[in-house]
């Protein structure tokens, strides 16, 4: 089998951390305390460490400026007899523009979401065609002016609306800036207040916060479950570390994307709210839980670990072939924790041992692992001998909790069900026409004239889904939600056993010479590549 040779980059997309600009109260030194203008920005302070860092500090910077000069101007009546005057503010215009461009540079900028600028975070993948990541802003190549004033503003205006969200303050006047119209505000939160349901249709939320479900999710549940307050939360830095998960998810990945993560998510605080496990799980337990749904897959490559060791993926090589994806999943969370600064005012032993169960429980999600919990979890069961008075337990059962929310799509309603099934399908043939395209092997499942999604859902109920779910339906003694989840389980394995059959039927009508497919074909192939299955 062909191996290729030197296909992923060493280094790609490390966030350069030169970029820690500090706005000084200096320059706003002759502003009144309690201005209207800037009392909103300097409430958390101005500083690389307020700010949170979603948004691109060149920008911020030259609009504070820009601002800065406006109000200063409307205080002094120009006098056009001072010679120089002008000329002087229109070079140090331009001298600002120079440094915030070679900023941008030097921080290997690139362009995403309606052209507000967000820094590339390390990227340990290049994109799906498996060319290196380059940034989009190449030297030498200009913008536009118009395009560029739109892009400082969308800056700024979302760093205005989210500190102002952060601290509950409600716009005052008509004219402030939104990131989102108050339609759409009203109907995301609306949306929250059912997140509790089994029916909640993630798309739809992800659509009406504008592509910012996780992090809007996650600061919803981080209150309803008062972690911030007893934890001493900063809440800049909880934002800090909410966007750089959701922005290192991969949004050209049909399935493993953060629309996927804030599925999870959802799920967890569903199986978290239930009776058996709400009454003994604690802060911690939960803070746990909603990380680990958060960041499970985040720089998800859209390709399996099987890919990346026969391409010879240097973390293939760094993880020694074992929970390859799983292991960066964790590491990037670790990383992404420290450089935000969230767990920084904990003592330094608690912090490392939640860095550390973090990892355990996302390890767990590995699908190879599934026989070894499976077992153990079936075993706990037939002894009842689990106490979630002990934390040995409590976490295992957390594992469980978190590979049930994983791997959940088969047991929502149908059509959220469907939307899923064609996602995850839709990433494994886009995998196996990469290994088309390079003479190697297709991976089981992935190739898309033989794998239709209605054989790969088959198999992926009956060898994976099902076994788990009847355990955990045990365990729930069954609950209400649980009931419904394995009503939805059955129908939509019926559905997809009746889109196979039409699909057999109308195929051997076109061609009545054609063998007939056997009737366990769809399982065999589920379970023959459980590796490949999310």
């Amino acid at each position: 089998m062909p191996v290729l040779e030197g296909l992923w980059g060493t280094d790609l997309s490390l966030r350069d951390p030169t970029l820690g600009v500090e706005v000084d109260d200096a320059v706003c030194q002759d502003e009144a305390p309690n201005s209207p203008v800037w009392g909103p920005l300097r409430t958390p302070p101005v500083t690389c460490g307020g700010l949170s860092l979603a948004l691109e500090l060149p920008s911020l910077i030259r609009q504070l400026r820009a601002a800065w000069r406006a109000r200063k101007a409307a205080n002094q009546v120009p006098d056009r007899s001072q010679g120089g005057t002008w000329e002087k503010a229109e070079e140090e215009e331009v001298k600002e523009e120079d440094m915030c461009a070679q900023l941008e540079a030097d921080g290997r900028l690139s362009t995403h979401h309606a052209g507000v600028l967000l820094a590339e975070r390390r990227g340990s993948y290049p994109l799906i065609d498996l060319r290196v990541l380059r940034t989009s802003v190449q030297q030498g190549e200009a913008e536009t002016g118009t395009k560029k004033k739109l892009k400082r503003l969308l800056s700024l205006q979302r760093y205005c609306h989210a500190s102002r969200l952060l601290r509950g303050l409600v716009p005052a006047t008509p004219e402030s800036l939104h990131l989102l119209d108050d339609d759409y505000l009203g109907q995301a939160g609306h949306m929250l207040s059912k997140v509790g349901m089994w029916n909640f249709d993630i798309f739809l939320f992800d659509r009406l916060t504008n592509g910012n479900g996780l992090v809007t999710l996650m600061c919803h549940l981080f209150n309803v479950y008062d972690l911030i307050h007893h934890f001493q939360l900063d809440m800049v830095k909880l934002h800090r570390f909410l966007s750089m998960v959701q922005e290192d998810y991969h949004s050209q990945n049909p399935y493993h994307n953060a629309v996927h993560a804030a599925d999870v998510t959802q799920a967890m605080y569903c199986y978290l709210k239930e009776s058996k496990l709400a009454e003994q799980l604690g802060p911690l337990d939960v803070l746990l839980g909603l990380l680990a749904a958060a960041a499970h897959d985040v720089d998800h490559p859209g390709v399996n670990q099987p890919f990346l060791i026969k391409t010879r993926h240097h973390l293939a090589s760094l993880y020694q072939n074992t929970s390859v994806l799983e292991s960066h999943h964790w590491r990037s969370t670790v990383g992404m924790l420290r450089e935000s600064g969230l767990l920084s005012h904990l003592p330094a032993d608690m912090s490392q041992d939640i860095e550390q169960q973090l990892g355990s429980l996302i390890l767990a999600t590995d699908i190879s692992r599934q026989n070894e919990f499976l077992l153990t979890f079936r075993e706990h069961l037939d002894n009842q001998d689990l106490d979630l008075q002990l934390a040995s337990h409590r976490h295992f059962i957390l594992q469980i909790a978190l590979k049930c929310a994983d791997v959940c799509n088969p047991c929502r309603v149908w059509q959220l069900s469907k939307q899923w099934s064609e996602r995850v399908c839709e990433e494994f043939y886009r995998q196996g026409d990469l290994e088309r395209k390079f003479d190697l092997e297709i991976s089981p499942l992935c190739n898309q004239q033989s794998d239709s999604v209605p054989t790969i859902q088959i198999g992926f109920i009956s060898y994976i889904v099902a076994p788990l779910f009847e355990e955990w339906h045990r365990f729930t003694e069954p609950s209400l939600l649980s009931r419904t989840m394995m009503t939805h389980l059955h129908k939509n394995k019926a559905q997809w056993s009746y889109l196979l059959y039409s699909h057999s039927s109308s195929e051997s009508q076109i061609h009545p010479d054609a063998d007939e497919p056997e009737g366990d074909g769809g399982g065999g192939g589920g379970g023959g590549g459980g590796e490949d299955i999310p």
